[in-house]
C-alpha cells in the first residue's frame, strides 16, 4: 500500500488561541469545505473534540455519496491535533493540524498522509483523480480561511 502526502501552509493574521478555537469547532468544517462536496457533519452538535472523539460526515465526491468517520487521535491545544479516518473512501487517512504563533498571527499547517484504494490502479487514480481533488479542496480551504480570518 503506497502512501502519499499532502502539505498545506497558511499564515492568518489572528491570535493562536482564536485560530485553534475555530478549528476545534466541528461546525466550522462546513465553512471551509467546498460546496461541491455537499459536506455535512452528522454527529449531533456540539462535538467535544478530545482524544477518542469520533465525528461522522457525509459528502459527495464526483457525485458519489460517501460516509466518513474520523477519530481524534492526538489533542494538544493550542498547538494541534490529529484526526484519522476510521471509515471512509481512503485506505488510510491521517491529518495532522499544527498551529504556531508567528509574526503577530498564526501559521496553520496541514499534513495529510493517505493511501488510495484501487490495488494496482491506485497510482493512476492518485495521479489523475485523488491528488488533483485534494489540491482543489485545500486551495478552497485556504481561500475560505482568508475570507473568514484574513
Amino acid at each position: 500500500m503506497r502512501e502519499y502526502t499532502l502539505e498545506s501552509e497558511q499564515w492568518l493574521p489572528r491570535p493562536l488561541e482564536e485560530v485553534f478555537a475555530f478549528f476545534s469547532d466541528a461546525r466550522n468544517l462546513d465553512r471551509i469545505t467546498p460546496p461541491w462536496l455537499r459536506f455535512q457533519v452528522l454527529t449531533p452538535q456540539p462535538v467535544r473534540l478530545q482524544p477518542g472523539a469520533r465525528i461522522d460526515y457525509k459528502l459527495r465526491l464526483r457525485g458519489i455519496p460517501l460516509r466518513w468517520q474520523s477519530e481524534i487521535t492526538h489533542w494538544d491545544p493550542p498547538r494541534g491535533f490529529v484526526d484519522e479516518q476510521r471509515r471512509g473512501p481512503y485506505r488510510r487517512w491521517r491529518h495532522r493540524h499544527s498551529f504556531e504563533a508567528r509574526d503577530g498571527g498564526t501559521l496553520v499547517r496541514d499534513q495529510v498522509a493517505y493511501s488510495v484504494p484501487g490495488g494496482w490502479l491506485a497510482p493512476f487514480l492518485q495521479r489523475v483523480l485523488v491528488g488533483r481533488d485534494l489540491e482543489r479542496i485545500f486551495a478552497f480551504r485556504r481561500a475560505a480561511l482568508r475570507g473568514l480570518m484574513g
